[in-house]
């Protein structure tokens, strides 16, 4: 138990980090957007990048390999956290997985139909307002100190963790390109492969990895968008290793004890000893957690790296309201669904499951904290504006629903923040 608490402590303090750097990479695309660096900003991202494969070809542009391919690396992250927190996590049993699953749906449900009820004739981008960006939000969180609950933030965690699974389950089936029927064969094959290695027990990441890559490839030419590929590869990899922790240790004392009753006088290592020392190495690599290994290497690549840089590609937009006020009932759409549709929908699901004794509230967290909460499910950022360009092909309409997300984002964060901040003020009156 101890151990699980100091890994998530460790997983919140990298997101965190992670919400700090995207608010910089953030500012930092705004203001170079609306400088005289402004169409430079702009060729950049949309110079054209391609790569040949025999007589295949994939070309896109600099912010479609970020949006496609390094977003797959950022969703594979997503894949392993939400198959860790289903296998050993917060949403290991019914018991402690219905309270932040339901609030979740409602955080989800709500703030489409608000869209959708504001946009009947163009309902395509309901998507949007139904993401939270947990990397914000944890950030706010571990800014407040102690001032905040620890048990508001593993529920945090656990809600966004769901929450991530219903932003992926609907960019794979909302949000897709023509679908080429003929790749679907490939794919599978590849994804069968992918998943005989794990049934054979292999737990080295790199046959993983390359296979994963072919699933990319044909998961793109089949018009599913690709970061999916990264979800499906880490539903692949195995949560167990291949051995235990007790058969390790006690293999490891066998070896050292042979190690020690072989030193010579001489400095060089005799045969016994370089036996002993691969046996330790080889069962250093049996009892890793292959999941757990690989969200570790990629966490920090995705929150120092590929967030940042997503945030610095996407995030630089025009400061013109002229683009809102032509767009203005999807930009309130998506505004009212972040600010009031996900508070609504977290409290109000939660709170009506419970009446109905559906589910029970965790003592250690009140109703007023978790209203709290749904302001900070708010803050939909990263998920959001990945949606925005699936949702929408024209420029000046994806600027302006950029626009209302940063606001929704942050009022939803001074209101959640607040909400924090007056409760530890009322409690100490």
């Amino acid at each position: 138990m101890i151990k699980k608490l100091v890994t998530l402590d460790k997983f919140i303090n990298k997101e965190a980090l992670s919400g700090v750097l995207l608010f910089l990479a953030t500012v930092a695309a705004v203001i170079v957007a609306n400088s005289s660096l402004g169409q430079a900003y702009y060729d950049l991202w949309h110079m054209p990048l391609g790569i040949n494969l025999g007589e295949h070809s994939i070309s896109m542009t600099l912010t479609y390999w970020i949006d496609d391919g390094l977003m797959a690396l950022f969703f594979l992250m997503v894949g392993l956290e939400i198959k860790r927190e289903m296998s050993v996590g917060e949403l290991s049993s019914v018991s402690k997985a219905l309270f932040p699953i339901i609030a979740a749906l409602g955080g989800m449900i709500i703030p489409a139909l608000i869209y959708v009820a504001l946009n009947t004739d163009n309902p395509l981008g309901f998507g949007i307002p139904m993401a939270t960006d947990i990397a914000f939000a944890l950030g706010i969180l571990m800014l407040l100190g102690k001032r905040v609950n620890p048990a508001l933030k593993l529920f945090l965690v656990a809600l966004a963790v769901v929450d991530d699974l219903g932003a992926v389950l609907v960019v794979a089936t909302v949000y897709t390109s023509e679908i080429h029927t003929q790749y679907f064969l490939h794919a599978g094959v590849i994804y069968a492969l992918i998943w005989a290695l794990n049934i054979k027990g292999v737990t080295k990441l790199l046959p993983y990895l390359i296979l994963g890559i072919g699933l990319w490839i044909y998961i793109h030419a089949i018009g599913i968008h690709a970061t999916v590929a990264g979800v499906l590869l880490a539903l692949a990899i195995p949560i167990r290793s291949k051995i235990g922790e007790n058969a390790f240790v006690e293999d490891t004392k066998k070896d050292i004890a042979t190690f020690e009753n072989n030193i010579e006088p001489t400095s060089i290592l005799n045969h016994h000893q370089i036996d002993a020392l691969e046996n330790i190495a080889d069962n250093y690599d049996k009892v890793q957690n292959p999941l757990m290994r690989l969200e570790h290497g990629l966490h920090g690549l995705s929150a120092y790296f590929i967030m940042p840089l997503f945030a610095f590609s996407n995030a630089g937009v025009l400061i013109d309201f002229s683009g809102i006020s032509a767009n203005l009932m999807i930009v309130v759409g998506v505004v009212f669904g972040l600010i009031i549709g996900k508070p609504i929908g977290i409290f109000g699901f939660t709170y009506l499951a419970t009446k109905l004794n559906l589910v029970k509230k965790p003592d250690n967290i009140s109703w007023y904290e978790i209203i709290a909460v749904g302001f900070l499910g708010g803050i939909g950022f990263t998920m959001s504006i990945f949606i925005t360009h699936l949702a929408f092909l024209d420029e000046t309409v994806i600027s302006a629903v950029k626009l209302g997300i940063f606001v929704a984002s942050f009022i939803a964060a001074v209101i959640g923040v607040l909400l924090i901040l007056l409760k530890k003020d009322l409690t100490h009156n």
